[in-house]
């Protein structure tokens, strides 16, 4: 009687969970940061409003510059407290959403929420000292995890009940930050410990934006803020260690690496420099575990750039060496120009090191918020082979201006179609309940223009949908006055 009873109960089906440890690392600006002295946010707070005093006022930033002290290595006065939990916006970067969604979906796929650890770092310093600080984090992390009893139960569904791993999920410089902590931060049993790296728009051969916002105090007349970052920028290893590190400074007929020398040109620390460039040389020759990089695409990007009487001329494509490393040239022994797009911030061949890549038409900020992003990093973690769709051929574009003004007229452009039909575009202000409907229309250049205005200083999200591919792109712009001068603090 017994015996039949069992043999009529359906089996269950194991739960779609994972029992590794899970670490989340921010990118630059991800992550808030406290002065201790005071116990004031300095980056970072749940109203959006803290963003215009930040950019436009005389004192906004000023607590972020670091001191001579802290230059000197002495740090402790400020602390990262937690991840970003509001949209932010920085000049260049451009808007950079909170992580809230991806901590959740990745909590909901643990064994346990204890299982998940979010790494906030202060982002002014450099890339180098950060990857210690997470080397020991995730180190304690594992061994927490693995006595924890939901890690007992959940190990019994795994392959051969082998222990839980770490596996890291990186977004930007926080994959810069990860591959220091397993490569070079003195924990040699880290990377065997480690079952995986997912790293999201992470730009492990550097970005010519950042040296553009190194560059913005000197080179053209741009809005307040972007000469405040360039000034805060200036003495943030953080920022040096994001400079591009390939074939990317045309120079007269040739096409070669920043040096020292031209960082300090355009408005750079000639020392960072060098101290970076030391860094990331002996980073390169160490590998990631099981790296799957995911790559924003169809974006436009800078790719290269000149230097002219200091000025940063950034260009929008880049350049390829054969395997033996000698540059590609076309008939007549110019440098080939090669256009590769990336997501906005990162172009596609500095994303990643292999060539297996996860390619998703996302802008930078978005990848590790949007649900296509966030279903990819889910899917790793379940540890599935299948990586989702390709999605290259066919994906649309985003181009935003990162500052616009209040009460004047200015254009976005939506790229990969020339079709308004089924193309819907809002823009909403983050802050109160203004949002408004733009009408996209066939331009010149195969593309689609939209015309919009913005009612009042703040940060506002545009958000343009696709019916036909389901595709959904977002990005921040911020709304600042003409004149450059500060508001009152």
């Amino acid at each position: 009687m017994n015996l039949q009873r069992q043999t009529n109960v359906v089996p269950e089906v194991a739960a779609s969970i994972t029992h590794d440890a899970i670490v989340i690392v921010p990118g630059i600006m991800g992550s808030e940061l406290v002065d201790t002295t005071t116990g004031k946010v300095l980056w970072g707070l749940a109203n959006p409003g803290w963003l215009a005093r930040a950019w436009l006022t005389k004192t906004g930033l000023t607590a972020l510059h670091l001191t001579q002290e802290e230059q000197a290595g002495e740090v402790g006065r400020i602390q990262p407290s937690r991840l970003l939990r509001t949209p932010a916006w920085t000049p260049f970067l451009r808007g950079i959403e909170p992580y809230t969604k991806l901590v959740r979906d990745v909590e909901s796929t643990a064994a346990h929420p204890d299982a998940v650890l979010s790494f906030p770092y202060d982002w002014r310093l450099p890339v180098e000292f950060n990857a210690r600080l997470l080397a020991e984090a995730a180190r304690n992390h594992l061994e927490k995890w693995r006595n924890h009893p939901a890690h007992a139960a959940a190990r019994r569904q795994a392959v051969d009940q082998r222990e839980g791993q770490l596996v890291f999920i990186a977004h930007s410089m926080g994959g810069l930050v990860t591959h220091g902590a397993l490569a070079l931060a003195g924990d040699n049993d880290l990377s065997a410990d480690t079952r995986g790296v997912m790293t999201l728009g992470t730009p492990y051969r550097g970005s010519v934006v950042a040296a553009s916002i190194l560059n913005a105090i000197q080179g053209a007349p741009l809005p307040l803020p972007h000469t405040r970052l360039s000034a805060l920028a200036a003495t943030m290893p953080g920022v040096h260690d994001l400079l591009p590190r390939f074939l990317c400074l045309e120079d007269g007929p040739e096409v070669r690496r920043l040096m020292p020398t031209d960082v300090a040109a355009l408005g750079g620390d000639k020392d960072l420099a060098r101290q970076s460039d030391t860094y990331f040389e002996r980073l390169y020759s160490q590998p990631l575990p099981t790296h799957r990089p995911v790559v924003g695409i169809s974006q436009d990007t800078t790719q290269s750039m000149q230097l002219s009487n200091g000025v940063v001329l950034p260009a929008e494509y880049c350049f390829r060496s054969h395997s033996d490393g000698e540059l590609m040239r076309d008939d007549h022994g110019r440098p080939r120009r090669f256009q590769v797009w990336g997501d906005g911030t990162v172009h596609r061949e500095s994303a990643s090191v292999t060539r297996r890549a996860i390619p998703l038409a996302l802008q930078h900020g978005t990848l590790a918020s949007s649900k296509f992003a966030r279903r990819t990093i889910i899917d790793f973690l379940l540890e599935d082979d299948h990586l989702g769709p390709d999605q290259a051929a066919g994906a649309l574009g985003l181009e935003v201006p990162d500052y616009v003004v209040p009460g004047t007229d200015w254009r976005l452009r939506i790229t990969g179609t020339d079709a308004p039909a089924g193309i819907d575009c809002t823009i909403t202000a983050v802050e109160g309940n203004w949002t408004k409907t733009g009408r996209p229309s066939a331009s010149k250049d195969d593309a689609l223009d939209v015309t919009l205005q913005v009612p009042e200083t703040g940060l506002y999200r545009i958000t343009v949908e696709a019916s036909l591919s389901s595709t959904v792109l977002t990005q921040l712009v911020f709304a600042g006055p003409s004149d450059g001068a500060p508001l009152d603090d």
